[in-house]
């Protein structure tokens, strides 16, 4: 098998018949990092640097493992720089996906299958800058080319979403709608609490110096997402909480952070704990779906945080989340009333996930997220997914991509590696290759399509 040839990821002879099958069905993905503007504006990039690099974490965070000043990261080094910087240490990235995903984005957008390397920096930074420079290679043709049907974004309740509503008009063929993405409302325990609320009555006009205010801001926010194209809301937190906790609990909670006084942790987990109610109430009467991103401990390297900020590839995954005490309140109070979709950062945490969905039919397990999203990790989550709970309900794939020449590669490697799956399944006898068809199909396209009614 040659490298990214046409058997690439498929290991018998089911598996690339289920992917033929596949191979071309549109993309609908359900959650993004994407820059609405840079689609609307439909510019392009300057070079392969910008388009392959500039905003992705995954690519920085390899560079800082081998060593590569930040200057030639972040910092203010030229881009041709950064490129030559990155095509030295590349060939060593081999085995992790990072190393597939930007390959395979040469191969599939730009027709260049010289691997990557010192030695080919050269000709691929002179040959993608030519590219570049066609109109079919901005955003929007691009977007088509792959195959994208609906692009859904990550954003903040006070956003005004003017890009979006642009989107409706110039941009064809693809839907762009956002996502509510409302976790800078449960941080009652960081300083810039208050720049939220502030915020937020700025966006909506609703005055929230009291607690009653600031949920009819946040409801009012929801009602204006709804309006654009939005449905489903996003809450990515480290540890989970849900129990019973009245209003005027959270109030209290509320009034403190509000006061610059501090916060308990029992404080904060109460005031998470009403906020996730409170905002599952919301979905359900829209019928959103209700995405909890879970485990993730954010900014861990402060060295990257101080220098880079938020979403620098300084981010690491917990091992002490418990979810199964934490989600129970939560699950059953909702329980038929909305579809939640659960994404879990340790592998660990997929029995709990898994068993949530199998006793739980409004409960979807997520796609392997973000330190799994590679074929190993996307195969053992859903070989696992399927022997405990349905493969046919498992939500589908998402590329939570920071940079768009990637949506079309990320599914790519997601669509191979369910159909070498469920192509082994077909292979041992576990199921004839008219019910494999249905369920990859299935998967690739119409379940995240119906389930986040798109």
């Amino acid at each position: 098998m040659a490298f990214l040839d046409e058997a690439y990821l498929l290991e018998t002879d089911a598996a690339r018949t289920l992917y033929d099958g596949i191979a071309d069905r549109p993309i609908v993905d359900p959650h993004t990092h994407a820059d609405v503007a840079e689609i609307v504006d439909n510019e392009g990039w300057d070079d392969i640097w910008e388009a392959e690099a500039s905003t992705d974490h995954y690519v920085w965070a390899l560079m800082r493992n081998r060593g590569i000043d930040e200057e030639l990261i972040t910092g203010d080094a030229s881009n041709r720089e950064k490129w030559n910087a990155l095509a030295a240490v590349f060939p060593t990235f081999a085995g992790n996906p990072t190393y597939e995903w930007v390959h395979l984005d040469l191969k599939r957008r730009f027709g260049i299958e010289t691997p990557i390397s010192a030695e080919t920096a050269d000709e691929i930074w002179n040959e993608t800058k030519a590219q570049l420079e066609e109109p079919a290679m901005r955003p929007q043709p691009l977007l088509r080319e792959m195959g994208v049907e609906v692009v859904a974004s990550t954003d903040d309740p006070t956003s005004a979403l003017e890009y979006h509503e642009r989107a409706v008009d110039e941009v064809s063929g693809v839907d762009v709608v956002p996502t509510w993405r409302a976790d800078r409302a449960l941080t009652v325990d960081r300083a810039a609490f208050g720049d939220f609320v502030a915020d937020l009555e700025d966006a909506t006009g609703i005055e929230a110096d009291e607690f009653a205010g600031f949920l009819e801001a946040l409801s009012a926010s929801h009602d204006y997402f709804a309006k654009r194209g939005c449905r489903a809301t996003d809450l990515s937190v480290r540890q989970p909480v849900s129990r019973p906790v009245d209003e005027q609990r959270a109030r209290a909670v509320y009034e403190t952070a509000l006061a610059e006084e501090p916060v308990t942790d029992r404080d904060v987990a109460d005031f998470q704990a009403f906020l996730l109610e409170y905002v599952g109430e919301l979905n359900a009467e829209k019928g959103w779906v209700t995405q909890l991103h879970l485990g993730p401990v954010r900014n861990y390297r402060d060295a990257v945080y101080d220098r880079v900020g938020p979403a620098g590839g300084g981010d690491v995954s917990a091992g002490d989340v418990e979810l199964t005490d934490s989600l129970e309140y939560l699950l059953n109070r909702l329980d038929g009333e909305t579809p939640i979709v659960l994404y879990a950062l340790d592998p660990t945490q997929y029995p709990a996930i898994a068993t949530m969905a199998r006793v739980f039919p409004n409960v979807s397990i997520g796609p392997a997220w973000w330190f799994n999203d590679s074929p190993f990790g996307m195969e053992h989550q859903l070989e696992y997914a399927g022997t405990v709970e349905l493969l046919y309900e498992h939500a589908g794939m998402v590329s939570d991509s920071r940079k768009l020449l990637s949506y079309g590669s990320r599914f790519e490697m997601f669509r191979r590696s369910l159909a070498n799956v469920v192509g082994r399944q077909v292979e041992r006898g576990q199921m004839p290759m008219d019910v494999a068809r249905d369920l990859v199909e299935r998967l690739a396209y119409e379940r995240p399509n119906k389930l986040y009614g798109f």
